[in-house]
Protein backbone atom coordinates (compact mmCIF):
# COMPACT_ATOMS: atom_id res chain seq x y z
CA UNK A 1 0.00 0.00 0.00
CA UNK A 2 1.57 3.47 -0.95
CA UNK A 3 2.26 5.94 1.21
CA UNK A 4 -0.21 9.33 1.77
CA UNK A 5 1.09 11.92 -0.93
CA UNK A 6 1.88 15.21 0.83
CA UNK A 7 -0.23 18.28 0.67
CA UNK A 8 2.60 20.32 -0.22
CA UNK A 9 4.76 18.16 -3.05
CA UNK A 10 8.80 18.78 -2.50
CA UNK A 11 10.10 20.46 -5.84
CA UNK A 12 12.89 18.08 -5.25
CA UNK A 13 10.42 15.25 -6.05
CA UNK A 14 8.37 17.03 -8.16
CA UNK A 15 11.42 17.22 -10.50
CA UNK A 16 12.59 14.09 -9.99
CA UNK A 17 9.44 12.57 -11.45
CA UNK A 18 10.42 14.61 -15.07
CA UNK A 19 13.36 12.60 -15.24
CA UNK A 20 15.51 15.63 -15.38
CA UNK A 21 18.70 14.43 -16.49
CA UNK A 22 17.87 13.39 -20.27
CA UNK A 23 15.61 16.49 -20.27
CA UNK A 24 18.42 18.92 -19.32
CA UNK A 25 21.13 16.81 -21.83
CA UNK A 26 18.89 16.77 -24.68
CA UNK A 27 17.99 20.57 -24.17
CA UNK A 28 22.00 21.29 -24.16
CA UNK A 29 22.22 19.65 -27.23
CA UNK A 30 19.68 21.84 -28.50
CA UNK A 31 21.51 24.65 -27.10
CA UNK A 32 25.14 23.89 -28.43
CA UNK A 33 23.62 23.40 -31.96
CA UNK A 34 22.23 26.29 -32.10
CA UNK A 35 25.19 28.25 -31.02
CA UNK A 36 26.99 26.35 -34.10
CA UNK A 37 24.18 27.46 -36.57
CA UNK A 38 24.24 31.46 -35.68
CA UNK A 39 21.14 31.45 -34.28
CA UNK A 40 20.57 35.04 -32.46
CA UNK A 41 20.93 35.02 -28.82
CA UNK A 42 16.81 34.95 -28.19
CA UNK A 43 16.24 32.66 -30.43
CA UNK A 44 18.65 30.33 -29.05
CA UNK A 45 17.16 30.48 -25.68
CA UNK A 46 13.73 30.54 -26.71
CA UNK A 47 14.67 27.01 -28.60
CA UNK A 48 16.67 25.46 -25.49
CA UNK A 49 13.43 26.35 -23.10
CA UNK A 50 10.99 25.20 -25.90
CA UNK A 51 13.02 21.62 -26.11
CA UNK A 52 13.68 21.88 -22.21
CA UNK A 53 9.70 21.75 -21.34
CA UNK A 54 8.50 19.89 -24.03
CA UNK A 55 10.72 17.10 -22.95
CA UNK A 56 10.05 17.28 -19.12
CA UNK A 57 6.34 16.71 -20.40
CA UNK A 58 7.25 13.31 -21.20
CA UNK A 59 9.02 12.70 -17.94
CA UNK A 60 5.75 13.36 -16.49
CA UNK A 61 3.63 11.61 -18.48
CA UNK A 62 5.88 8.47 -18.27
CA UNK A 63 5.38 8.23 -14.25
CA UNK A 64 1.93 9.17 -14.50
CA UNK A 65 1.69 6.28 -17.32
CA UNK A 66 3.67 3.89 -15.25
CA UNK A 67 2.66 4.32 -11.94
CA UNK A 68 0.73 1.57 -11.54
CA UNK A 69 3.47 -0.36 -12.73
CA UNK A 70 5.90 1.28 -10.51
CA UNK A 71 3.93 0.52 -7.62
CA UNK A 72 3.76 -3.17 -8.64
CA UNK A 73 7.58 -3.81 -8.55
CA UNK A 74 8.73 -1.55 -6.12
CA UNK A 75 10.28 1.44 -7.31
CA UNK A 76 11.82 2.72 -4.65
CA UNK A 77 13.02 6.02 -7.10
CA UNK A 78 9.82 6.78 -8.58
CA UNK A 79 8.11 9.86 -6.09
CA UNK A 80 4.93 9.00 -7.41
CA UNK A 81 4.95 5.53 -6.94
CA UNK A 82 5.46 6.54 -3.46
CA UNK A 83 3.80 8.79 -2.29
CA UNK A 84 6.03 11.61 -1.92
CA UNK A 85 4.52 13.46 -4.80
CA UNK A 86 0.71 13.25 -5.63
CA UNK A 87 -1.03 12.81 -9.34
CA UNK A 88 -2.46 16.12 -9.21
CA UNK A 89 1.07 18.02 -9.14
CA UNK A 90 2.33 16.04 -11.16
CA UNK A 91 -0.49 16.52 -14.34
CA UNK A 92 -0.40 20.51 -13.57
CA UNK A 93 3.21 20.32 -13.70
CA UNK A 94 3.06 18.85 -16.95
CA UNK A 95 -0.36 20.99 -18.24
CA UNK A 96 2.15 23.98 -17.48
CA UNK A 97 5.25 22.68 -19.07
CA UNK A 98 3.19 21.63 -22.49
CA UNK A 99 1.57 25.32 -22.86
CA UNK A 100 5.38 26.78 -21.78
CA UNK A 101 6.62 24.24 -24.77
CA UNK A 102 3.81 25.12 -27.59
CA UNK A 103 4.01 28.30 -27.30
CA UNK A 104 7.83 29.05 -27.22
CA UNK A 105 7.99 26.29 -30.16
CA UNK A 106 5.89 28.37 -32.34
CA UNK A 107 7.75 31.52 -30.97
CA UNK A 108 11.18 30.02 -32.84
CA UNK A 109 9.03 29.86 -36.28
CA UNK A 110 6.40 27.68 -37.23
CA UNK A 111 8.55 25.17 -39.25
CA UNK A 112 10.50 24.62 -36.14
CA UNK A 113 7.75 24.38 -33.69
CA UNK A 114 5.78 21.78 -35.92
CA UNK A 115 8.80 19.56 -36.35
CA UNK A 116 9.08 19.61 -32.40
CA UNK A 117 5.93 19.06 -31.30
CA UNK A 118 4.93 16.59 -33.67
CA UNK A 119 8.03 14.60 -34.75
CA UNK A 120 9.44 15.36 -30.91
CA UNK A 121 7.48 15.60 -28.22
CA UNK A 122 4.29 13.81 -30.02
CA UNK A 123 6.76 10.77 -30.73
CA UNK A 124 7.96 10.81 -27.20
CA UNK A 125 4.36 10.77 -26.04
CA UNK A 126 3.31 7.82 -28.57
CA UNK A 127 5.93 5.69 -26.78
CA UNK A 128 4.73 6.61 -23.27
CA UNK A 129 1.07 5.89 -25.01
CA UNK A 130 1.85 2.14 -25.89
CA UNK A 131 4.95 1.78 -28.47
CA UNK A 132 7.33 1.23 -25.23
CA UNK A 133 5.30 -2.20 -24.92
CA UNK A 134 6.03 -3.03 -29.29
CA UNK A 135 8.44 -4.20 -31.51
CA UNK A 136 8.57 -0.81 -32.76
CA UNK A 137 9.50 1.22 -28.98
CA UNK A 138 12.85 1.71 -30.74
CA UNK A 139 10.59 4.02 -33.33
CA UNK A 140 9.89 7.26 -31.27
CA UNK A 141 13.78 7.55 -29.55
CA UNK A 142 14.95 7.61 -33.86
CA UNK A 143 12.78 9.86 -34.66
CA UNK A 144 12.98 12.60 -31.09
CA UNK A 145 16.36 12.70 -31.31
CA UNK A 146 17.22 12.50 -35.34
CA UNK A 147 14.77 15.67 -35.69
CA UNK A 148 16.61 17.65 -32.90
CA UNK A 149 19.28 18.76 -35.20
CA UNK A 150 16.27 20.19 -37.46
CA UNK A 151 14.25 21.80 -34.99
CA UNK A 152 17.41 23.96 -34.63
CA UNK A 153 18.31 24.83 -38.04
CA UNK A 154 13.97 25.62 -39.14
CA UNK A 155 14.44 28.21 -36.83
CA UNK A 156 17.32 30.09 -38.22
CA UNK A 157 16.74 33.12 -40.30
CA UNK A 158 16.92 31.32 -43.50
CA UNK A 159 15.19 27.48 -42.42
CA UNK A 160 16.60 24.96 -43.68
CA UNK A 161 16.60 21.45 -42.73
CA UNK A 162 20.19 19.62 -41.71
CA UNK A 163 22.15 17.57 -43.95
CA UNK A 164 21.45 13.73 -44.08
CA UNK A 165 24.57 12.69 -41.62
CA UNK A 166 23.20 14.82 -38.70
CA UNK A 167 19.87 13.48 -39.08
CA UNK A 168 21.31 10.02 -39.16
CA UNK A 169 23.42 10.27 -36.45
CA UNK A 170 20.82 12.00 -34.10
CA UNK A 171 18.76 8.90 -34.89
CA UNK A 172 21.53 6.31 -34.02
CA UNK A 173 22.16 7.71 -31.29
CA UNK A 174 18.70 7.93 -29.76
CA UNK A 175 18.22 3.73 -30.59
CA UNK A 176 21.55 3.28 -28.85
CA UNK A 177 20.26 5.27 -25.97
CA UNK A 178 16.53 3.58 -25.59
CA UNK A 179 18.33 -0.11 -25.91
CA UNK A 180 20.51 0.96 -22.77
CA UNK A 181 18.24 2.65 -20.44
CA UNK A 182 15.97 -0.64 -20.84
CA UNK A 183 18.43 -2.98 -19.69
CA UNK A 184 18.18 -2.09 -16.28
CA UNK A 185 14.37 -2.62 -16.16
CA UNK A 186 14.52 -5.82 -18.41
CA UNK A 187 13.07 -8.00 -15.24
CA UNK A 188 10.50 -5.82 -13.75
CA UNK A 189 8.98 -4.33 -17.55
CA UNK A 190 9.02 -8.00 -18.54
CA UNK A 191 6.79 -8.38 -15.56
CA UNK A 192 4.67 -6.34 -15.95
CA UNK A 193 3.84 -7.00 -19.26
CA UNK A 194 6.08 -4.45 -21.55
CA UNK A 195 7.89 -6.09 -24.47
CA UNK A 196 9.62 -3.59 -25.92
CA UNK A 197 12.62 -4.38 -28.79
CA UNK A 198 15.10 -4.13 -26.10
CA UNK A 199 12.95 -7.16 -24.47
CA UNK A 200 12.53 -9.12 -27.58
CA UNK A 201 16.17 -9.03 -28.15
CA UNK A 202 17.53 -9.66 -24.46
CA UNK A 203 20.21 -8.02 -22.66
CA UNK A 204 22.90 -10.63 -24.59
CA UNK A 205 21.98 -9.07 -27.79
CA UNK A 206 20.97 -5.38 -27.39
CA UNK A 207 24.21 -4.23 -25.36
CA UNK A 208 26.22 -4.81 -28.25
CA UNK A 209 23.98 -3.38 -30.71
CA UNK A 210 23.52 0.04 -28.47
CA UNK A 211 27.21 0.22 -28.30
CA UNK A 212 27.94 0.00 -32.19
CA UNK A 213 25.34 2.55 -32.81
CA UNK A 214 26.91 4.49 -30.14
CA UNK A 215 29.94 4.77 -32.36
CA UNK A 216 28.25 4.75 -35.64
CA UNK A 217 26.30 7.87 -34.34
CA UNK A 218 30.00 9.00 -33.65
CA UNK A 219 31.20 8.41 -36.97
CA UNK A 220 28.76 10.27 -38.50
CA UNK A 221 29.18 12.98 -36.82
CA UNK A 222 33.16 13.09 -37.35
CA UNK A 223 32.90 11.78 -41.34
CA UNK A 224 29.83 13.29 -42.22
CA UNK A 225 31.37 16.75 -43.17
CA UNK A 226 32.87 17.33 -46.15
CA UNK A 227 36.69 17.59 -46.03
CA UNK A 228 37.21 15.16 -43.23
CA UNK A 229 37.71 14.89 -39.86
CA UNK A 230 40.18 17.32 -38.23
CA UNK A 231 43.42 15.56 -35.95
CA UNK A 232 41.90 16.27 -32.64
CA UNK A 233 38.47 14.50 -33.94
CA UNK A 234 40.00 11.56 -33.24
CA UNK A 235 40.84 12.03 -30.08
CA UNK A 236 37.27 12.13 -29.20
CA UNK A 237 36.65 9.22 -31.20
CA UNK A 238 38.76 7.12 -29.26
CA UNK A 239 36.77 8.83 -25.61
CA UNK A 240 33.87 7.60 -27.82
CA UNK A 241 35.09 4.46 -28.01
CA UNK A 242 35.84 4.00 -24.14
CA UNK A 243 32.19 5.14 -23.21
CA UNK A 244 31.01 2.41 -25.82
CA UNK A 245 33.09 -0.05 -23.76
CA UNK A 246 30.76 1.19 -20.53
CA UNK A 247 28.01 0.47 -22.66
CA UNK A 248 29.00 -2.60 -23.12
CA UNK A 249 30.53 -3.86 -20.10
CA UNK A 250 28.85 -1.33 -17.20
CA UNK A 251 26.01 -2.42 -14.94
CA UNK A 252 22.89 -0.34 -13.42
CA UNK A 253 22.44 2.80 -14.83
CA UNK A 254 26.08 3.41 -16.05
CA UNK A 255 25.47 2.71 -19.89
CA UNK A 256 23.01 4.72 -20.16
CA UNK A 257 25.24 7.46 -18.63
CA UNK A 258 27.97 6.52 -21.29
CA UNK A 259 25.20 7.25 -23.51
CA UNK A 260 24.50 10.64 -22.66
CA UNK A 261 27.89 11.40 -22.58
CA UNK A 262 28.56 10.31 -26.05
CA UNK A 263 25.68 12.62 -27.32
CA UNK A 264 27.77 15.85 -25.30
CA UNK A 265 30.80 14.29 -27.61
CA UNK A 266 28.32 14.06 -30.74
CA UNK A 267 27.50 17.63 -30.30
CA UNK A 268 31.52 18.84 -29.95
CA UNK A 269 31.47 17.13 -33.26
CA UNK A 270 28.50 18.89 -34.87
CA UNK A 271 29.57 22.20 -33.40
CA UNK A 272 32.73 21.59 -35.11
CA UNK A 273 31.04 20.80 -38.28
CA UNK A 274 29.35 24.04 -38.47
Amino acid sequence: MSTPAPAVPRAADLVRAAHPAPAVVVATVAALLAVAAGLPATTTVVVTLAVLSGHLTIGWANDLLDAGRDRTVGRADKPLATGRVSTGAVVRALAVAALVCVVLAFAAGWRSGLVLLVLGIASGQAYNLGLKRTALSWLPYAVTFGTLPAVVTLAAPIAAWPPWWMLAAGAALGVGAHLLNALPDLADDLHTGVRGLPHRLGERTARPLAAGLLVLASLLAALGPAGGPAPWMWAVLGAVGVLAVVALVGRGHGPFRAAMAVAVLDVVLLVAAA
